[in-house]
């Protein structure tokens, strides 16, 4: 009887064994999603897009937290990632495109190793910027952009990504007499368009058709140039703009829109912490993967951010980041458009 008994219980407790060890790891956790940004913004309604529903593709089902670290532009939240957080995959990080910018650009601040992150891919990565000017500016086509003496160019700003994309637009199109205006919102540019407190601005096809439709409707607006994201991606009003690349006159300025579309692409990416082990980083892609294709997540992020999920898996976005041109000429040119000081020589 002693013998049956040791037996039983030996099955007994292997059965129980082997019940815990088929419990999902990520059952009973709770994972805490670091963004670099504050709460409400642009970036907050994106990354709880994604968390409510990653959270339904990851076996187990585990709790889901957004943990705000904003300093520093999101640089305080990506050298956490990499440098504090636990690589155990229950620390994911969240950031926009400044996450990749600013460790290519060299960017004060920044502790972190873009090639060392683990990308989860991203829901936000296409665009198609346009550069337009008020049809009141009488600047109706190139030649009268780039003879024009003072073109105001309105935007945030200084450093702000619609200034950068408005420095891009005027050196490669070749505008001299380029001046920036900026101190506006998004909308107040539009009015100070309209108004003629400006003459140009940078927008997105996208913000246009929805914020502004008069302006196609009416012809309010003429529209110059556009820079596609990724690169023969255009919005349907807008198929015969001219692509800016077209507008380039070296490898050197191809290479500059090169990057400006990497940065662009990588969009609000979530990332792992370098080390984290790798069963746990394809859990956790695999639950993205499914996330970005699931028709209520695009229904859902359509509602919240008021714009389709243009998504990149994992692997197409950390080849995208390791392919990014990084050669320190083009990395200098791109820093001057950044800045408040004149556009670089052509």
């Amino acid at each position: 009887m002693k013998v049956i008994l040791s037996v039983l219980l030996f099955y007994f407790a292997l059965g129980i064994d082997t019940a815990f060890s088929q419990a999902p790891f990520y059952q009973g956790k709770t994972i805490s999603v670091v963004l670099g940004g504050p709460p409400g913004g642009s970036a907050d309604l994106r990354t709880k897009a994604v968390t409510s529903f990653l959270r339904k593709h990851i076996p187990g089902n585990p709790t889901i937290i957004v943990q705000y670290m904003q300093a520093g532009g999101g640089r305080q939240a990506a050298n956490h990632i990499y440098g504090k957080a636990r690589p155990d995959g229950l620390e994911i990080g969240s950031m926009g495109a400044a996450l990749v910018a600013n460790a290519i650009l060299g960017e004060t601040g920044v502790q972190y190793d873009i090639d060392k992150f683990i990308y989860l891919g991203t829901p936000d990565s296409a665009n198609h910027y346009l550069f337009l000017t008020s049809r009141e500016a009488k600047l109706t086509d190139l030649e009268k952009l780039r003879s024009a003496p003072n073109v105001r160019i309105g935007a945030q700003s200084v450093g702000h990504p619609i200034y950068i994309t408005g420095r891009l637009f005027a050196y490669v199109i070749g505008i001299k007499g380029a001046t920036f205006v900026t101190g506006f919102s998004g909308p107040e540019i539009d009015l100070a368009l309209m108004r003629g407190e400006i003459d140009a601005r940078v927008g997105t096809a996208e913000t246009m058709i929805r914020r502004s439709p008069e302006w196609i409707e009416k012809g309010l607006v003429d529209v110059h140039a556009g820079i596609e994201i990724p690169k023969g991606r255009k919005t349907p009003h807008f198929t015969n703009v001219p692509e800016l690349e077209s507008l380039a006159k070296s490898a050197r300025e191809r290479r500059i829109l090169e990057m400006f579309r990497a940065f662009r692409l990588s969009g609000q990416t979530f990332f792992l912490p370098p080390g984290t082990p790798k069963e746990r980083i394809e859990i956790l892609r695999e639950a993205m993967r499914k996330t970005l294709n699931d028709p209520e997540f695009a229904a859902e992020y359509r509602k919240l951010v008021g714009d389709d999920p243009t998504p990149v898996m994992p692997e197409a976005l950390e080849k995208a980041i390791k392919e990014l041109p990084r050669e320190s000429e083009v990395i200098g040119v791109f820093n001057k458009l950044g800045g408040s000081g004149p556009l670089p020589p052509r």
